[in-house]
């Protein structure tokens, strides 16, 4: 199967993480955008495939976007693929020379790896397979602990666990470039961190976030339900300057109960701008306050390159806003600096229409929006997703929660400036109309719960 391209794009093949499958396309789609790139692929994704093949210019936009990903493993220079031995051969000695011979120098070292998806090789049969490749014009040395040259023969065996096949579908073979930045999960756990709460969100999730934002240094991200504020750390370390709202006092200035076990109370340094002195990045950090999402504090005009939230729903944080749920508010009382004023349910539907508001008044013009969506999986269509004149839907990806619900990430861009009559669209058009099936999300949560409790119960 030779390699042909229309255009002066070289081929990569891309070596996707198993985890998060349905963030891994927007997310690289998103950082080739970043770097300037438009997503290019010879053959349609299968989605739960760890391999992709993509055309990019050149090796330093590649470079780039493995500095970033958090979806991809590896990516390799393809030199060479095909449905069986056969074919490889074939691919690879129809590749240009004059792309090859750099790497195979009588004065270079190297090395070949063997990667396989859904099945285990015995060394044997690995130094069996290197062996086969003898056709390649190799001229250097091997140096299997530190070459200059790393190669990899990579085969996929199918996602079936239960039935691998003896032969694999597809073998690829390429020039080892670089690695994704999944070591970030680690360094960056929850586990370690300084300040957490009920509802920190995990390291991997928060940079695929901000890179669904297509954060990048410089840019100045908002969130609107800022929490303990993972998901600023995660942003602020690709250089963007950060800050948050939140409408809960004692989460703001690290104060009250302890989310740790074994730990009653927060410390007196249990806040969010020491998380971010944690990991270094402190001169990103502006600054979070105490503020309700339903209010307007801001200057209507555009401000924020990003606004990455993950809103509450009812679940591990309640749905609060300001107001009182008397019939008459005395709107002229004048409190003390200190007072806290008294809350009211924040209904879901009423969340998602704020805050694609405000992302339309207060985002910059192709600026984006990521927030989390909780749905009810048996009640779920996409009409769901809530709609907004100024705002693009760009990606949708669901994360399952239990059997019966989960939540999606959405990712919406801004495409144009924000008009007065664009805030009561969800009221005046069909088509941006709001869901409001969000409000009962927590019941349906909850009862799918108490309906596996009983159902367990009763087989016990």
């Amino acid at each position: 199967m030779a390699l042909s391209r229309a255009n002066s794009c070289r081929r990569y093949l891309l070596l996707l993480a198993q985890d998060n499958v349905e963030f891994r396309l927007p997310e690289i789609k998103s950082l080739l955008s970043v770097c300037g790139c438009q997503f290019q692929s010879p053959q349609e994704f299968n989605i739960n495939s760890p391999f992709l093949v993509l055309d990019i210019h050149n090796e330093e936009i590649a470079r780039r976007v493995m500095k970033r990903t958090v979806c991809a493993k590896s990516l390799f220079e393809l030199w060479g693929r095909g449905s069986t031995a056969q074919e490889l051969r074939a691919s690879l000695t129809s590749y240009p020379a004059v792309h090859m011979k750099p790497f195979l120098q009588s004065d270079s070292t190297y090395r070949i790896n063997i990667c396989t998806f859904n099945k285990t090789l015995s060394q044997a049969e690995k130094i069996k397979r290197i062996d086969a490749l003898d056709y390649l014009p190799f001229e250097g040395k091997v140096n299997l602990k530190t070459p200059e040259h790393i190669f990899c023969l990579l085969e996929d065996y199918g996602t079936d666990p239960n039935d691998i096949p003896e032969e694999p579908f597809h073998i690829y073979f390429g020039r080892w470039i670089a690695d994704g930045q999944r070591g970030l999960i680690e360094s960056y756990s929850i586990k370690k961190r300084h300040f957490i709460g009920n509802t920190s969100m995990d390291a991997c999730l928060s940079f695929i976030m901000a890179n669904h934002a297509k954060v990048k240094a410089n840019d100045l991200v908002f969130d609107p339900f800022v929490g303990t504020g993972s998901l600023l750390v995660s942003c602020a370390h690709f250089g963007a300057y950060v800050c948050g709202t939140d409408i809960d006092y004692n989460t703001i200035f690290g104060q009250g109960k302890a989310s740790r076990k074994h730990q009653k109370w927060r410390g007196p340094n249990e806040n969010i701008r020491a998380n971010l002195c944690q990991y270094g990045l402190e001169k990103f950090y502006i600054d979070v306050l105490v503020s309700d999402a339903s209010k307007p504090v801001w200057r209507t005009h555009a401000l924020f390159d990003a606004i990455i939230t993950d809103p509450p729903y009812g679940i591990r944080e309640s749905t609060r806003k300001t107001g009182s749920s008397k019939e008459v508010v005395k709107s002229t009382v004048e409190y003390a600096e200190n007072h806290v004023p008294a809350s009211v349910t924040y209904h879901l539907g009423d969340i998602f229409v704020d805050l694609l508001n405000f992302a339309a008044k207060h985002l910059v013009n192709d600026g984006r929006l990521v927030y989390w969506l909780p749905v009810y999986k048996p009640e779920y269509t996409d009409q769901i997703v809530p709609r907004h004149p100024c705002l693009k839907l760009v990606s949708n990806c669901e994360q399952t929660l239990s059997s019966h619900t989960s939540r999606r990430l959405i990712t919406m861009e801004k495409v144009k400036q924000f008009e007065d009559k664009d805030e009561y669209a969800h009221l005046t058009e069909a088509e941006y109309s709001s869901y409001k099936g969000h409000n009962a999300f927590r019941n349906k949560y909850f009862s799918g719960v108490m309906k596996k409790i009983a159902q367990e119960e009763n087989k016990n």
